[in-house]
């Protein structure tokens, strides 16, 4: 199988949606001439033209109100945002409108729109660079939220996603868009809401998802080295959230550690630990775990980002502790 970066991957799905339907068509801040900031839409303008593919003012607000107005008239625009961190400026349209116009028109008008770009810390990017906002989304009910950890996953999700017919989050990484994965050549699509078993195991079940998955993978590296077989999910969609395939690893491992990028309160693990402990607590041999961002903004300096992430040092101490073995 060939080996393609994630740009690639995410750029051939937006062009074979976009020659699939002409009803698809990109919009953002420098998708066209500059052909993406990340150069994820990279010689698209030549083959769309710059009516499919189109530069938007730095005007997140405002763009996004023409996308959403387009999907509630039949069209199927993708709007790429330069970093989720700027995507707020937006929320008006995607929280008030977006993901409540199928609901407050009875039925009779959708919006099938992706929201699309890269999400949490890109390394020294300072605090209002470094958010990561997957557990704001998913607390809207009318939204979808994906989250991407690999080239492979990110091509057939985005598939999925410009093809559904509500309006979808979709979560990348800015230090993920060089990351070199398996996709095949022919035509895939990964239904949206089923997570992925990438690491089997018997001894603890580690859950993470987009960039955090390489903690979590790695973790799993260290600790096979100790005689310790970690089971290792990635969630891939985020809402809806597929705690069915958690529930059954821990039926399995009878252990939980989620590793996360989210601030600690109300994240992603406060749900699935929640949904895990009501409806599996008799599987569970010891408390569900957790390593998520520092409870802090994210500060320039390098010392303080390392600090603020979870890394693969701590991810294994934890799972330790939840096998009661010494540190």
């Amino acid at each position: 199988m060939r080996q393609i970066a994630f740009r690639q991957a995410l750029r051939e799905a937006m062009q074979e949606e976009m020659r699939r339907d002409d009803r698809v068509f990109l919009m953002g801040e420098e998708v066209a001439e500059y052909n993406g900031a990340y150069k994820v839409s990279q010689g698209m303008l030549d083959e769309f033209g710059p009516k499919r593919v189109i530069d938007t003012p730095i005007a997140e607000l405002g763009f996004t109100a023409i996308a959403v107005g387009a999907a509630q008239n039949g069209l199927r625009p993708i709007v790429e945002f330069m970093t989720w961190n700027f995507a707020v400026l937006a929320l008006d349209q995607i929280l008030n409108t977006a993901s409540k116009m199928l609901a407050m028109s009875g039925g009779q008008v959708g919006c099938p729109i992706v929201f699309r770009g890269p999400n949490g810390s890109a390394g020294q990017l300072g605090a209002q660079h470094s958010t990561a906002f997957e557990s704001y989304y998913a607390n809207i009910p009318g939204l979808k939220v994906i989250s991407v950890s690999n080239p492979y996953d990110g091509k057939g999700l985005l598939k999925a996603a410009i093809r559904d017919n509500d309006p979808v989050v979709f979560m990348e990484s800015e230090v993920g868009y060089g990351d070199m994965g398996d996709v095949p050549e022919e035509e895939y699509i990964i239904p949206i809401g089923k997570a992925d078993i990438k690491r089997a195991g018997k001894d603890v079940t580690i859950v993470s998802f987009n960039k955090m998955m390489k903690v979590a993978l790695s973790a799993a590296e260290e600790l096979a080295k100790e005689g310790i077989e970690a089971e290792v999910i990635d969630l891939r969609t985020i809402r809806p959230l597929d705690w069915f395939t958690i529930l059954e690893s821990v039926k399995k491992t009878n252990r939980l550690v989620i590793v996360e990028e989210q601030w600690p309160f109300a994240s992603v693990s406060s749900e699935i630990s929640y949904r895990i402990q009501k409806e599996g607590f008799d599987y569970l041999d010891a408390p569900i775990r957790r390593i998520t961002a520092a409870d802090a903004p994210m500060h320039y300096a390098p010392n303080l980002v390392k600090g603020y992430l979870p890394d693969v040092e701590r991810t294994v101490k934890l799972v330790k502790e939840v096998m009661y073995m010494k540190k």
